[in-house]
C-alpha cells in the first residue's frame, strides 16, 4: 500500500513528510559516523584477541537491537515530537524528562555534533593538508593551566559544517530528508563495498591464519582497563569487554534519534517501530561484517598499533595499495556529513518538545514558515559550534616542550557515555512502569519478547554500568555531575517557564505574513 502524501498536522503544525524509508535512513544515517572506522583498534587493545573483538561487537549489537525493539512500544504509544524526552516525562516525571533533555543539549547531542564535524575536517585534511588542528588561525589562548581556546583551520571547517547543515535544515523537512537519504545510501553502499572488497581482494592468508587459527588467545599490546587489569586474566577480560562497550556502543548510538522526529513521521505508530528495527539491524550487521573484513586483511597486532587507530584506512590500503588513506578520507567525509545532518535534524525536535512544556527557551517551541523548529536548530547550532573551540592541555611536545591539546567535547562525551546508558535503562524500565500505571493505553506495537527482552537489556546495561563506575571512575562519575547540574536548572525553568500547550505552534510573524 502506498504511503500517504506529505500533509500538515493541524494540531502541531508539523509536516508529516517522513515515510518508512526516510525514517530508516535517519536511524542508520545517525548511527554510522566515523567510529566504526577507528574504535576497533582501541577495542582490540582492551580485549586482546580476534574472537573477543567480535564478541564485543556482538554484545553491542544484541543490546542495541533489544533496546530498539523495546523502544518501539513507547514510540507507537506516544508518537509525539521529543521522543525519549516524552517517554521519560510520562513514565516517571517531568524532571526526569528534563534531565535527559538537558544532558542531550549540554553534551550528548551537541558534543557529538561537534565531534563529528571536526572528524569531517580531519579527514578533509588528508586531501587538503591546509586543514589541520595544528594550523591555527587563532593560536591557543590559555584560560587555565588545563584549558585553552583556539581556532584552527580544522575547527573552522567543523564550525562551517555545523552552520551549513543547520541552515539547510531550517529550510524545511524535505531538504533535510533529501540530504539524509542521499548520504546514508552513499555511505551504506561504501561500507558494504569495503566489506566485500576486504574479504575478496584484501584477504591476507597470514592474517587469517594468525587471527582465526588463534582466535581467543590474548596477544599484542594490551591496555590497562582499570585497577591494573588486562585481558590476560579471565576477570580482566570480563572488565575489558565491559569497558570496550564505551567504544562500540558509542559508535552504534543515536539510533533513538528517530523518536525525536515522531511528529513528522507518516503513520508513526507503524513506521517508527519498523524503522528502529530495520535501521539498527542493518547497521549492526554491517558493523560485525566490517570487523570481519578488518580481521581477514590485517593481523590483530597491526590493528592494535595502526597509526591514529585508522583501521579502515589500513584495510583499504591492503585492497588499494597507496590509495587507501585517500579513499577512506572521502568515504568518512561522506559518512560524517550524513551523520551530522541526522543529528542536527533530530536533536532540535527534543528541545522543541521541552519548550512546549515551558522547560526550554520559548522560541524553540515555535515552527517557522517551513514548519520546522528553526530557533531550536539555531540554539543547538550555536552551542555545538562553541563546543568546537575549547581545548584541553594533554601534555607537552617531547621535542619543543610546547603544550599539546585535545578537544573538550571528547572529554565531555567520555563522561556522558555512562549517563546515556542510565537514560536508556530508565527509558526501558518505563515500559514496565507504564504497563502498570496505564494498562489500558493503546499499544499498537508491544515490546518484542516482553518482559524477557527488555529485562535482559536492563540487566546487561546495568552490569556494564557498574563495571564502568568501579573500573573507569575518572571517566564516569563526572557524567553524573553533568546530569545533576540539570536539577537546579529544572527548578528555575519550572518557575519562570511558560508552557505553550494552548498557544499556536507557528511563529506569530509567520502567521501574520499569511493573513
Amino acid at each position: 500500500m502506498a504511503e500517504a502524501e506529505d500533509a500538515e498536522d493541524k494540531r502541531t503544525g508539523f509536516i508529516r513528510g517522513l515515510g518508512l524509508l526516510d525514517s530508516t535512513m535517519i536511524v542508520a544515517g545517525s548511527m554510522i559516523g566515523s567510529g566504526i572506522f577507528i574504535v576497533s583498534a582501541d577495542i582490540s587493545r582492551q580485549v586482546g584477541s580476534p574472537g573477543w573483538l567480535l564478541v564485543v561487537w556482538l554484545v553491542t549489537g544484541l543490546l542495541t537491537l533489544m533496546a530498539a525493539l523495546s523502544y518501539g512500544e513507547l514510540a507507537a504509544m506516544m508518537p509525539k515530537a521529543g521522543g525519549q524526552y516524552v517517554y521519560l516525562r510520562e513514565a516517571f516525571s517531568p524532571m526526569w524528562g528534563f534531565l535527559y533533555g538537558w544532558t542531550l543539549f549540554l553534551v550528548i547531542q551537541t558534543g557529538t555534533i561537534a565531534a563529528v564535524a571536526v572528524g569531517f575536517a580531519k579527514y578533509l585534511g588528508v586531501l587538503w593538508p591546509t586543514v589541520s588542528e595544528k594550523n591555527y588561525i587563532v593560536a591557543p589562548i590559555q584560560l587555565t593551566s588545563g584549558y585553552a581556546l583556539s581556532l584552527s583551520t580544522a575547527q573552522l571547517v567543523g564550525v562551517i559544517l555545523i552552520l551549513l547543515l543547520t541552515w539547510m535544515n531550517t529550510r524545511g523537512l524535505k531538504l533535510g530528508k533529501l540530504v539524509q537519504n542521499v548520504f546514508t545510501t552513499a555511505k551504506t553502499g561504501a561500507l558494504l563495498a569495503l566489506i566485500v572488497l576486504g574479504v575478496l581482494i584484501g584477504w591476507n592468508h597470514t592474517a587469517v591464519a594468525a587471527n582465526f587459527g588463534n582466535f581467543w588467545t590474548p596477544r599484542g599490546s594490551l591496555q590497562d582497563v582499570g585497577h591494573s587489569l588486562t585481558a590476560v586474566s579471565a576477570f580482566g577480560l570480563f572488565v575489558g569487554i565491559c569497558v570496550a562497550q564505551t567504544n562500540s556502543l558509542f559508535s552504534a548510538d543515536a539510533w533513538n534519534n528517530i523518536t525525536f522526529t515522531a511528529g513528522e513521521v507518516k503513520d508513526p505508530k507503524r513506521n517508527i517501530p519498523l524503522s528502529l528495527a530495520f535501521g539498527t539491524f542493518l547497521v549492526i550487521t554491517l558493523y560485525l561484517l566490517a570487523n570481519v573484513a578488518y580481521l581477514v586483511s590485517l593481523p590483530l597486532e597491526t590493528i592494535q598499533t595502526v597509526p591514529n587507530d585508522r583501521v579502515a584506512s589500513a584495510t583499504a590500503d591492503v585492497i588499494f595499495p597507496g590509495l587507501g588513506a585517500t579513499l577512506m578520507a572521502v568515504f568518512i567525509m561522506v559518512s560524517t556529513f550524513g551523520c551530522n545532518n541526522g543529528l542536527i535534524l533530530s536533536g532540535a525536535r527534543a528541545y522543541y518538545a521541552m519548550a512546549r512544556d515551558g522547560l526550554f527557551f520559548k522560541s524553540s517551541g515555535l515552527l517557522n514558515e517551513k514548519r520546522v523548529p528553526a530557533w531550536a536548530l539555531i540554539i543547538q547550532c550555536v552551542w555545538a559550534a562553541l563546543l568546537v573551540l575549547p581545548r584541553v592541555v594533554t601534555g607537552a611536545d617531547k621535542v619543543t616542550g610546547a603544550p599539546t591539546y585535545g578537544s573538550l567535547y571528547n572529554d565531555l562525551l567520555t563522561y556522558v557515555i555512562s549517563a546515556a546508558l542510565i537514560f536508556y535503562i530508565l527509558t526501558i524500565a518505563g515500559i514496565f512502569r507504564l504497563r502498570q500505571t496505564r494498562p489500558d493505553a493503546e499499544r499498537p506495537y508491544r515490546a518484542f519478547g516482553y518482559p524477557v527482552i527488555p529485562a535482559l537489556y536492563i540487566a546487561g546495561a546495568a552490569v556494564i554500568l557498574v563495571v564502568l563506575f568501579i573500573y573507569q571512575t575518572a571517566q564516569t562519575w563526572p557524567g553524573l555531575i553533568i546530569i545533576l547540574t540539570g536539577v537546579p536548572v529544572y527548578l528555575i525553568w519550572r518557575k519562570v517557564g511558560v508552557p505553550l500547550h494552548d498557544e499556536p505552534a507557528i511563529e506569530p510573524a509567520t502567521e501574520r505574513a499569511k493573513s
